[in-house]
Parts: C-alpha cells; sequence; structure tokens
C-alpha cells in the first residue's frame, strides 16, 4: 500500500547504465561520419611541375679508360669525342665525375677541363 507520508528511494543506477552504453555508442560511431558538404575550392596557378634535374656520370678507372653511358673513351681522344657527343646532352645538366683515387692529378684535371670546354657548368668530383 502506498502512503504519502513514505519518502521514495531513487535508483539511477539503470540510468547511468544507458547512458554510459549510449556514451560508448556515440564514440565508436562519431570518427566514421562524414560529411557530404560541396565545396568549390578555388583555382590554383598555372606553374610549371617541378622537375628532377638532369645528370651525367662520367666514370675514369685506373687504366684511364673512361665510361660515359654505355660507351668506353681512352684518355687521349675523350675530349674530341666528348665534344662530339656532348650535342646529346643538356648543357644544364649536372655532371658527376667517378674518377678511382690511384689515377694521378693532371689525369683527372684533363677530364675536368675537357667537361667544361664542351659547355657544361655543373661540374662536380665525386668521393666517398
Amino acid at each position: 500500500m502506498f502512503s504519502w507520508d513514505d519518502s521514495p528511494d531513487l535508483n539511477i543506477t539503470p540510468l547511468v547504465d544507458v547512458m554510459l552504453v549510449l556514451m560508448a555508442i556515440l564514440m565508436v560511431t562519431a570518427p566514421t561520419i562524414t560529411f557530404q558538404e560541396q565545396i568549390e575550392l578555388p583555382q590554383g596557378s598555372k606553374t610549371v611541375k617541378v622537375t628532377k634535374p638532369q645528370t651525367l656520370t662520367i666514370r675514369m678507372d685506373k687504366n684511364q679508360k673512361i665510361y660515359l653511358k654505355n660507351d668506353t673513351y681512352s684518355l687521349e681522344t675523350f675530349a674530341d669525342d666528348f665534344v662530339n657527343q656532348s650535342v646529346k646532352y643538356n648543357k644544364n645538366a649536372e655532371v658527376y665525375i667517378h674518377a678511382d683515387e690511384r689515377l694521378q692529378y693532371k689525369n683527372v684535371m684533363y677530364l675536368l677541363k675537357s667537361v667544361k670546354a664542351a659547355g657544361f657548368e655543373k661540374v662536380s668530383l665525386i668521393t666517398e
């Protein structure tokens, strides 16, 4: 029997359980919600794409044989042959010279001078 003088006890445990379950569901599903808003992006500038600079690698072994791509040259004829071959390459290309450490200094400098004389400005000697 119910009497108005009794003070009812509030049991909020089921309410807290339901709210925690709803919060867990919201936390799991919220990151996966994507909004499909129509956005018009501004037009970018019409710039040229950055291209990788061309490189040319020249190798000289201890026997003074010079290798340029798949071709082999001797040190004596390299200057003339390279001038003839240089028309195929871009003069702004970076040239890397790999020379054996047992070579004489004058031979490496002759190779460097020959490449610069053909019109290449960006020439580097590669070391380890």
